[in-house]
């Protein structure tokens, strides 16, 4: 199966459980509950062997080190930007803390990112951004879920609180830990097929789930002011810095181009993730994630392709 054809099905399978959760929400009492448990019955199973197998696979020289380094440092970016812009929208409670979580993380995956990177920069960009993205999974579970579950315990309620570390939803990062013994212990990663596309397939399918089942056409048109305030950071001011930043710091050819594409990446699915688990601003997440991905879609991805093509850069 080729890549395009990867990307036609991952599509499928965004779309296809969206729509059923938003169809089938009618039909749960407390819907927001049930997207809960099935979060954290994939975190529990499905993500922990995802992470495990690829983590322990994982070989990255020093060179390419830079790559998941840079994906953190556009978290960082984005945080920074976000912290004034939700003090100037007057964010405040769950309503702040999710926008802040939502300028951090983007769609820096397969789905998104990693597509665009193959399209603009072929299947060198492709296999790059994934070494770019290995820095999400440590990021995730390490600092924003902790701080999720921080400030939760003033944002939500305390029946829906969950625990910083411990629990079975972190298991991903016991996963991490794993792997990363063996890769010390220097005992490789067997040679042997592993269904690792099909248990992506299965997790993004539960995530789109739930957030069809926690949005409402309502999302997008009541969090306007927001979704425009956090375009200006995803699309115009922190690929201004990742361009700054990387000429700065001397990355060059695929590497900085890698860095410049996912840099215009929209809000991240995980951030309605976090908002479902820790009792936070569903509503707002799903504004975000959807609104900020259908301008990127629309307008801000031609306008990258055409700008590749002016440029010569890529395939």
């Amino acid at each position: 199966m080729n890549v395009v054809v990867k990307f036609l099905v991952f599509q499928v399978i965004i779309i296809g459980p969206f729509i059923a959760g938003y169809a089938l929400k009618r039909r749960f009492d407390d819907p927001a509950r049930f997207s809960r448990t099935l979060i954290r019955a994939n975190l529990a199973t499905i993500e922990p062997a995802i992470v495990f197998w690829s983590v322990w696979g994982l070989d990255l020289s020093r060179g390419l080190m830079l790559l998941p380094v840079a994906g953190l440092a556009l978290c960082a970016a984005g945080l920074v930007l976000g912290l004034p812009a939700s003090r100037a929208l007057g964010l405040g409670g769950a309503r702040g803390h999710m926008f802040r979580i939502s300028a951090m993380l983007a769609n820096h995956g397969f789905t998104l990112g990693g597509f665009a990177c193959y399209l603009i920069l072929g299947e060198q960009g492709l296999a790059y951004s994934f070494i770019f993205v290995s820095y999400f999974m440590p990021f995730v579970f390490l600092a924003v879920f902790p701080y999720a579950a921080h400030v939760s315990k003033t944002a939500a309620p305390a029946t829906e609180r969950m625990p910083i570390i411990l629990g079975l939803h972190n298991m991903p990062l016991a996963a991490i830990a794993g792997a990363l013994g063996l890769r010390a212990l220097g005992i490789d990663r067997p040679a042997i097929w592993f269904p690792s596309e099909a248990l992506l397939l299965a997790s993004i399918s539960v995530y789109y789930l739930t957030l069809g089942m926690n949005f409402t056409q309502g999302d997008v048109r009541s969090s306007w002011k927001e979704i425009s305030a956090m375009s200006a950071i995803k699309f115009l001011l922190v690929p201004a810095a990742a361009w700054i930043i990387t000429g700065l710091a001397g990355f060059e050819g695929t590497v900085r181009a890698v860095v410049i594409v996912q840099s215009f990446m929209p809000a991240a699915i995980y951030s309605v993730v976090v908002s479902v688990l820790y009792g936070l601003d569903a509503r707002l997440a799903s504004g975000l994630f959807v609104g900020t991905s259908v301008i990127f879609l629309v307008l801000v991805f031609p306008l990258m392709l055409l700008g590749a093509r002016l440029l010569g850069v890529g395939i």
